[in-house]
């Protein structure tokens, strides 16, 4: 093996030990959290979308937040041998399209569109358990996409964990 090849097996293995998954930011959350009032957590975060209520006299509060989008631009790849000498012989294929605008995801020359420009939506949705006095006895992320950044995790990014 090449020692180039080895800087970037290094590099990236590196690069992945600081992302954050979602069950470590569970965990980073829940030590946080527990033993704190819920009060705290909505004024810092902001208010529950949902609640239910326990017979203990407890509620179960439903989170969400840091909702974002994120493009993710189209990929190409090069073209094979065989479809330049067709596309040299036949000329350039006429493409239909209904859904854009003019060159809407159109490949460069030399290029073939292998998926299109498409954003994704991205947040965080916790599940919060409170006793009777309103005080967090559980805490843990319900609905976690990747993070914006380079975390694995959105409910990582928007509690802050490192």
């Amino acid at each position: 093996m090449g020692a180039a090849r080895i800087v970037v097996i290094i590099a990236m293995a590196v690069g992945v030990g600081g992302c954050t998954t979602t069950e470590e930011a569970n965990q980073a959350i829940q030590s946080r959290w527990i033993g704190q009032s819920s009060d705290s957590f909505f004024a810092q975060y902001g208010p529950p979308v949902s609640q239910f209520s326990l017979n203990n006299g407890g509620i179960i509060y439903t989170w969400q937040g840091g909702d974002t989008q994120r493009t993710i631009p189209a990929q190409y790849r090069t073209m094979t041998k065989e479809e330049k000498k067709a596309q040299a012989k036949y000329g350039p294929r006429t493409v239909i399209n209904i859904g854009g605008g003019a060159g809407y995801n159109s490949a460069p020359p030399g290029q073939v569109l292998v998926s299109p420009e498409r954003t994704e939506q991205l947040g965080c949705e916790a599940q919060i358990t409170t006793d009777a006095k309103g005080i967090i006895t559980n805490v843990k992320a319900t609905r976690d996409t990747d993070g914006a950044g380079f975390s694995f995790s959105r409910c990582a990014e928007v509690f802050g964990v490192e």
